[in-house]
């Protein structure tokens, strides 16, 4: 199982829905997934914290290839090194939608031979994000299981037309705010 693999690689961080779904050979993922690996911190081969994750993921897996993602990139210019870690493990097609922190306006980029829809995010929770843009409620989800929830999801996304032009990932570049955002919570 490709979750599996990652998670023996330690590529999967805050899991809180990690299995199979009721669909044979479909399993689902939620939690944050590693984009650029600490450095390694002793001669055992562990690792500092990731210096960069794809957070709140939802992660869906037909057949060992990724069909859907989703979740929050902190920065765009962490959009290379999702393609870089996981394009391999990309099924033909797949829907990838990222939240960009750091993005002004939405925008379509095609990398590595795959169209990823990308959307400015402010704040809040990646997958509430998802569900209003989707147009779902939790009508939608009722009487599911937590990794059967995804598959739901995933369908949505299938359907999903993002009102934003496509641009190349340059031309997306011009489109990140230079401003920090505050960090809230406890002082």
């Amino acid at each position: 199982m490709l979750l599996n693999t990652y998670e023996s690689k330690a590529l999967l961080c805050n899991v809180s829905v990690k299995g199979a779904t009721s669909q044979a050979g479909v399993d689902a993922f939620r939690g944050d997934l590693v984009l650029i690996e600490g450095e390694i911190a002793d001669a055992s081969g562990r690792r500092l914290p990731p210096l960069a994750v794809v957070k709140q993921s939802t992660v869906l897996v037909k057949a060992d290839k990724i069909a859907m993602i989703s979740g929050i990139l902190v920065e765009l210019a962490h959009l290379p090194s999702f393609f870089e870690m996981y394009s391999a493990d990309l099924a033909a097609g797949a829907n990838i939608l990222f939240y960009v922190e750091d993005l002004t306006k939405p925008a379509v980029v095609e990398l590595n031979g795959f169209s990823a829809i990308l959307l400015p995010h402010e704040e809040g929770a990646a997958w509430n994000t998802l569900m209003d843009d989707l147009r779902m409620d939790k009508e939608d989800f009722k009487g599911q299981s937590a990794e059967d929830k995804v598959i739901t999801m995933a369908e949505g996304l299938a359907g999903y037309k993002a009102k934003a032009d496509s641009v190349s990932y340059e031309q997306a570049l011009t489109l990140v705010s230079k401003i920090k955002r505050e960090h809230r919570g406890p002082v």
